[in-house]
């Protein structure tokens, strides 16, 4: 039976999920305006900065007490920022040239795979996976089918890079699996968009001439894809992952 603190967290990722599906389209939206990369530099920074005032929140100290600071595993907390932030990158950025390609329910659909893909990587690395878990994920990529798909489903370069993007994403699941429960997880994150940003942002600038106009024009699917998929919902799967 699912106690108080499991049935949070439980909580805390479906309403990631929720944000994450209602962000494909402001995604989608978004490519109107913008490159993939500048796309996600910018609503990677914004998520990053967004987080800077809850962790200085977090961690006030009281005039004349010992910081919280020195409770942090820093090094466990970079790396993982880092790990997690190059396969959030890479992820990303498939998915948002993905979406270029096909629409947003297939996007959706395929990208969810992951429900799937996690337990069976899971296998590789010595995790148990209870049998409630993959009826639970067949019966959740079957609904996603029923709901995103209609028509045939042909498989396209779109599809393609959004699968591709799906396998990534599960790698990202279990790095964050693995560093969550050893660090802060609104500091994990931070740094994770950060990474991400810096890398996204720098390729932008080379390859895609980004310029002020572009982010003004697509402002209010940017904004959401930064405050909300990435600073609110990214940040509430490492809280939530945690337990």
């Amino acid at each position: 039976m699912m106690n108080k603190g499991s049935f949070r967290n439980s909580i805390l990722l479906f309403l990631a999920a929720f944000i994450w599906g209602v962000a494909f389209v402001s995604q989608s939206k978004g490519m109107e305006y913008m490159g993939p990369f500048t796309f996600n530099g910018v609503r990677s920074l914004i998520g990053a900065i967004v987080l800077i005032p809850v962790i200085l929140f977090r961690y006030r100290v009281p005039k004349g007490q010992p910081g919280l600071w020195q409770a942090v595993n820093w090094k466990t907390t970079l790396i993982g920022g880092i790990c997690c932030g190059l396969a959030l990158m890479i992820a990303t950025t498939v998915q948002q040239i993905g979406i270029m390609y096909t629409t947003v329910g297939k996007a959706g659909f395929i990208t969810a795979l992951y429900i799937i893909f996690v337990p069976i990587f899971g296998i590789f690395i010595g995790k148990k996976v209870p049998g409630t878990v993959w009826i639970g994920a067949i019966m959740a990529a079957i609904g996603m089918y029923l709901l995103c798909i209609q028509g045939s489903f042909r498989i396209g370069i779109g599809d393609t890079l959004i699968f591709i993007c799906a396998v990534v994403f599960t790698l990202h699941i279990l790095i964050i699996d693995h560093f969550s429960p050893k660090t802060d997880g609104v500091i994990l994150s931070c740094i994770q968009f950060l990474v991400c940003g810096i890398i996204c942002t720098t390729i932008a600038l080379i390859t895609e001439s980004p310029d002020f106009s572009q982010l003004i024009d697509g402002a209010v699917p940017i904004l959401y894809a930064g405050v909300m998929s990435c600073g609110v919902a990214y940040t509430l799967q490492i809280v939530g992952q945690k337990r």
